[in-house]
């Protein structure tokens, strides 16, 4: 499977996402834990239905140390007991943020609030730089049909 338009060769594409990818890097010097990073990067990329994003998140989160347990639970984060409360509140504004289509209004004031109660200011701006970064790459991706599978952890930097 070959990708519509494929962003590593096309030198406008490439330019945007150097740009977004720079932005990450941001976020990885942030205070905001690698492992919560990376289960909000799965749960956008699931709900997203993004195959190339989801594929990578899964062998970066696992390279890092990350439990196979953990992962596959992502997608039922609610009934699942292996997450922690400041977790739980992570995935859930990133539910809330990736599907802010589907609730008029935005994100609710009690999700906000919940993730405020476990994160500071800083580590806010960057689970929302995270958010919004990933949603933008699940968004390109899908829409270039992006192929899953071959991600090898660290091929990109």
């Amino acid at each position: 499977m070959e990708p519509r338009l494929n962003p590593f060769t096309n030198p406008v594409l490439g330019k945007v996402f150097k740009h977004v990818i720079a932005a990450g890097k941001v976020l990885e010097e942030s205070t905001l834990p690698a492992s919560t990073q990376e289960l909000v990067k799965l749960r956008a990329s699931q709900i997203n239905g993004c195959g190339f994003c989801t594929d990578m998140h899964f062998k970066d989160a696992v390279h890092a140390g990350e439990s196979a347990e953990r992962l596959n639970l992502v997608a039922a984060w609610r009934e699942a007991t292996v997450f922690t409360e400041a977790e739980r509140a992570a995935l859930e504004l990133t539910e809330e943020a990736t599907r802010i289509a589907d609730a008029a209004g935005g994100v609710p004031d009690e999700v906000w609030e919940n993730a405020a109660k476990h994160y500071d200011e800083d580590q806010l701006g960057a689970l929302v730089g995270v958010i919004t970064i990933i949603n933008a790459f699940n968004r390109g991706n899908v829409m270039l049909q992006m192929p899953a599978g071959d991600y090898q952890p660290g091929q990109f930097g």
